[in-house]
């Protein structure tokens, strides 16, 4: 079977892109031809919100991507349609995360399917942004509807889709792959001296990925200046990249004298270190106020950390409270608490660990490639 995968993937960096090369790669291993679509410009400079959009690491050489769309050229967008609808590859897989995408991807989808062959489905993240502009559902109404079916990675988008009036096509919920491309596991005091941290009696927990106002920070940041924890030997460790303005977050740290506790390491995370990171923590943080899925919790079950997670959309679906670590309300004074419990209870930890170990068996690449072509009708 021929399959093209149109998204984020290299030179561009992040998540996304990785998830999709992830996924070209689950294709290939079970016989198809794969191969990549992604974009020449993803967004304006204006709106893109990090220091840059593009890698630094070297290209993977085992995968085909061809750099082609362009998000705001009308013409790529045709061009590209025109090329596949022609090539007549067996299924078109979109990568389908922000309103603002729309218009290129559900241009790219109506013409491809004018061959009245290709299949087109979508691997939707959000159908309702976490951060919601004017005419968001007008952009996104136009790419759903030229889909031929749906793969969800939380029940709460496969409910958005629902709403929003496509529960007649083909849909199916399949949770977040495991992000099992970053590595093995490295002994602990391996990633720590990585780090340049000292291998002594502290114990980390860590906040990890792009940081924008959903993802809790700030909560994060109240909890810990809890007097309990300010007593015991841990710190937070901060890595990733600030996707808006660190004021407010400073404003924290300084009100509480936070900076001592803290071990920053705020710029965009190369593959290459993510293993570093996730082995010298002893636990992984996400302290969301709002959320559908997330990549952080596929990867710490990769690494076999605990976690923490607040009750918000898909989070807790993988999440097995008491089992993996805590699923708690997205308030400070619940963090806290949770918090106060792992680190005055060094048995839990080891728990976790067995439980991370049990649980991340389900989270399978085969089970996402077999869902997508399930609602392609192949």
């Amino acid at each position: 079977m021929k399959v093209v995968i149109i998204g984020p993937a290299y030179p561009l960096r992040g998540g996304l892109a990785t998830y999709n090369e992830r996924l070209a790669r689950a294709f290939c291993a079970a016989g198809d031809e794969a191969r990549l679509v992604t974009f020449s410009l993803q967004y304006p400079g204006f709106l893109f919100p990090g220091q840059t959009q593009y890698s630094t690491e070297a290209a993977p050489a085992d995968l085909a991507i061809e750099v082609s769309l362009n998000s705001v050229n009308p013409l790529s967008w045709v061009a590209l349609g025109r090329l596949l609808r022609r090539e007549q590859p067996d299924l078109v897989v979109f990568r389908f995360w922000l309103p603002f995408m729309g218009p290129a991807l559900g241009t790219v989808a109506r013409l491809v399917r004018g061959n009245g062959h290709t299949r087109v489905v979508a691997i939707t993240d959000n159908v309702i942004p976490h951060e919601k502009r004017l005419g968001d559902k007008l952009l996104t109404r136009y790419f759903l509807s030229a889909c031929d079916g749906f793969v969800t990675m939380s029940r709460s988008v496969l409910a958005d889709l629902q709403a929003l009036g496509f529960g007649q096509k083909p849909a199916l919920y399949r949770p977040h792959p495991l992000y099992d491309n970053f590595g093995p596991i490295k002994p602990r005091s391996t990633a720590l001296a990585a780090l340049g941290l000292p291998g002594d009696a502290t114990r980390y927990a860590l906040f990890f990925g792009f940081i924008r106002a959903y993802k809790g920070l700030d909560l994060l940041l109240e909890a810990w200046a809890d007097p309990r924890l300010a007593a015991l030997p841990v710190k937070l460790l901060l890595a990733g990249e600030f996707y808006e303005d660190a004021a407010p977050y400073e404003a924290i740290i300084q009100r509480y004298k936070l900076e001592s506790r803290l071990v920053r390491a705020t710029d965009f995370i190369p593959n290459e270190r993510v293993a570093d990171y996730f082995c010298a923590a002893d636990i992984v943080l996400q302290p969301y106020k709002n959320a559908t899925q997330s990549g952080v919790s596929q990867v710490a079950y990769h690494f076999e950390r605990p976690m923490l997670v607040t009750n918000v959309g898909g989070l807790a679906e993988l999440i097995p409270h008491g089992e993996v670590g805590y699923v708690v309300p997205p308030r400070a004074a619940a963090i806290a608490d949770a918090l106060v419990d792992f680190f005055t209870h060094p048995e839990k930890q080891a728990l976790f660990e067995e439980g991370t170990r049990r649980v991340k068996q389900q989270f399978s690449w085969p089970v996402m490639v077999t869902a997508l072509k399930e609602v392609a009708g192949l």
